[in-house]
């Protein structure tokens, strides 16, 4: 059993914990995620495996995604497909399924999705650039302001901050805890935020740097 699973982030709610503390949480539907494909030093040159989220409709499947599904024995083609490397031979095989079994209750996870687009932004907004004044007369309130100098060195230096596109980047939230596990549903409540909005695809694995409890 690998603690990996692809899942959708269906949104925020908050429950009591043992304690009878109110614990904002992350709802998560995680799995169950079948094994389209197992890879080893050998055949592929390293160890992992690639787990499927959801179903497709079999006309908007490729042929080639239809026959890469059927071949490990599944009724429908996965919507979604991530890899997890592995640095030991998985015991897993082809049409496996993986569900929130892998996890536990109070377990440390990372949580990776993309984050919520933005668009183009400003550097008051992407940066937090202070601007400049308020005051009518000023006409220098959110621009950028100087981003270089004179003749030396005569260009703008490598990774100034400028306007440009925001969001929509791939993050990783770590160290955040199991609070509760609902196995018929498939849920994952997960204490805190989560990168994405509501319905996107995030990847949740075994923390990689806290200490489990």
């Amino acid at each position: 059993m690998i603690a990996t699973l692809l899942g959708k982030k269906l949104g925020m709610t908050q429950v009591y914990d043992a304690h009878n503390v109110l614990v904002p949480v992350t709802v998560v539907e995680a799995g169950p995620c079948p094994v389209v494909q197992v890879k080893t030093v050998p055949t592929d040159g390293y160890n992992a495996v690639q787990l499927g989220f959801g179903a497709q409709k079999p006309k908007n499947a490729s042929k080639a995604e239809a026959a890469h599904a059927r071949k490990a024995g599944l009724d429908s083609t996965p919507r979604e497909l991530s890899e997890v490397r592995l640095t030991e031979a998985s015991t897993l095989k082809a049409g496996d399924i993986v569900t929130v079994a892998a996890f536990t209750e109070g377990q440390v996870i990372d949580v990776i999705g993309i984050s919520k687009g933005k668009g183009f932004q400003g550097v008051v907004k992407k940066h937090g650039a202070a601007g400049g004044p308020a005051a009518h007369g000023s006409m220098f309130h959110r621009r950028i302001g100087s981003i270089g100098m004179r003749q030396t060195p005569g260009r703008s230096w490598k990774n100034q901050s400028m306007p440009g596109h925001m969001g929509s980047q791939r993050r990783t939230v770590q160290n955040l805890r199991v609070v509760k596990i609902i196995a018929e549903k498939n849920l994952l409540l997960v204490k805190g935020a989560i990168p994405g909005s509501n319905g996107e695809m995030v990847l949740v694995r075994a923390g990689k740097k806290a200490k489990q409890a």
